[in-house]
């Protein structure tokens, strides 16, 4: 007991003192939001942070130019930390990733503090586009992950929680294609691309109500015509589905699929669909982890409500956790009642609050990192798990062929 209280003490001590940094890279992050993929300033930052400390960097990896992996220490157990940094179009970090990155390095930089002492290689990514293309997917699919034994990070909310699921989240780009005519001398002569997106949202509209709980389906339509007076030759729009598991959102996909087709049916216009970006798995919580990060959070004077049976939105933490013992957390702050995805979210990210959550979930995650690694039998499971997934490496990750390598809204 007397070990531990000393180990916690050092990752305390050690994410006050770069309380400072930690602050000044959540608020630098907020002031200059990077869209997906754009994230340069960003990962600069927190490369050139995690430099500083004495981490190995290596920038834009897996050819994605705005991630990177940093690591310290040399022990066999390699705690894995996330770091989100990608804002939304318009409305900035509105899901309070500048707080997600920064508490996660913040994580990294006091576990990094006892890593030779635990025997634990610690091991901060940088992972770009949660909210469009699903940088974690593409990072897990390129072996990034593949020594990692337990995977973590904090995401900011209006409260703290944990054991929540997510949604899994499949995109598709939508187009049909008509033939242009005069609207008022010979319409009759035309294909109207714009009624096989109407008749295709009706359908969706009255499918809705056929839909087990948990399956959501939403879009925008991006082109509907450039004159009113020509029938539109061309429309074009963007779906989302989402269900609480990835076989359910494969079932769903059939049946919404079904309803642009009778758009093409019931019109003449040709159907044209295709994946955007990567599939989220639904979120799986390790209820071991999730109780060390609870443990952890109580230990700050913080209550983490279980959420144990429900759901979040979507994430590719999703991904991840399918294949790594996982925790994904929400760290509290007050946003005057705003939720994420708001430009009302936004105004509080650089609030005394969203500053405390960021050192608060830094120093739980750093102690539930310690707290693996001096558990015998915790440390025990998580090394065999890395081996088992290693033996079965070929089978374990294959890249999906339903999705391009494109953006994809998410969150």
């Amino acid at each position: 007991m007397t070990y531990t209280r000393g180990v916690h003490r050092t990752v305390t001590e050690a994410v006050r003192s770069w309380s400072g940094q930690l602050v000044a890279l959540s608020h630098g992050l907020h002031d200059e939001p990077e869209t997906a993929l754009q994230e340069h300033r960003a990962a600069a930052r927190i490369a050139g942070l995690l430099e500083s400390a004495g981490f190995t960097v290596t920038r834009g990896v897996a050819d994605l130019p705005t991630a990177l992996v940093a690591t310290r220490g040399t022990g066999d157990l390699v705690i894995g930390f996330c770091a989100e940094y990608d804002a939304l179009p318009g409305i900035g970090h509105a899901c309070g990733h500048n707080v997600n990155g920064a508490a996660a390095v913040g994580a990294a930089l006091a576990l990094a503090a006892v890593a030779d002492e635990l025997g634990l290689t610690v091991k901060l990514i940088g992972t770009p586009a949660e909210e469009d293309y699903g940088g974690k997917v593409h990072l897990l699919e390129a072996g990034v992950f593949d020594d990692v034994a337990a995977a973590m990070m904090v995401h900011a909310a209006p409260d703290d929680s944990v054991g929540a699921s997510s949604l899994a989240i499949g995109a598709w780009d939508v187009t049909f294609r008509g033939k242009p005519s005069h609207a008022a001398l010979a319409p009759w002569e035309g294909v109207n691309a714009l009624d096989a997106m109407t008749v295709a949202h009706t359908a969706l509209g009255l499918l809705r109500q056929q839909l087990p709980p948990g399956v959501i389906v939403h879009g925008i339509v991006t082109d509907g015509g450039q004159a009113v007076n020509v029938i539109p030759a061309r429309t074009s729009a963007r779906c989302e589905v989402r269900a609480r598991s990835t076989e359910q959102l494969a079932e769903a996909w059939l049946r919404v699929r079904a309803c642009f087709e009778a758009g093409a049916l019931a019109t003449g216009a040709e159907l044209e669909l295709s994946g955007h970006g990567r599939d989220f798995a639904d979120l799986r919580q390790d209820p071991d982890m999730t109780l060390a990060y609870a443990d952890a959070l109580g230990e700050l004077g913080r209550t983490a409500t279980p959420r144990h049976g429900e759901t979040m939105a979507s994430t590719d933490m999703g991904n991840v956790s399918q294949l790594i013992p996982t925790i994904h957390p929400t760290i509290g702050y007050d946003t005057g009642g705003a939720k994420q995805h708001t430009p009302e979210f936004t105004a509080y990210g650089k609030s005394p609050g969203a500053d405390r959550a960021v050192l608060d979930g830094a120093t739980a995650l750093a102690l539930t990192g310690a707290d693996l690694a001096m558990s015998p039998v915790q440390r025990t499971r998580l090394l065999d798990g890395v081996r088992q997934r290693q033996r079965s490496q070929p089978m374990a990750v294959e890249e999906s062929d339903s999705r391009p390598s494109s953006p994809r809204p998410g969150g």
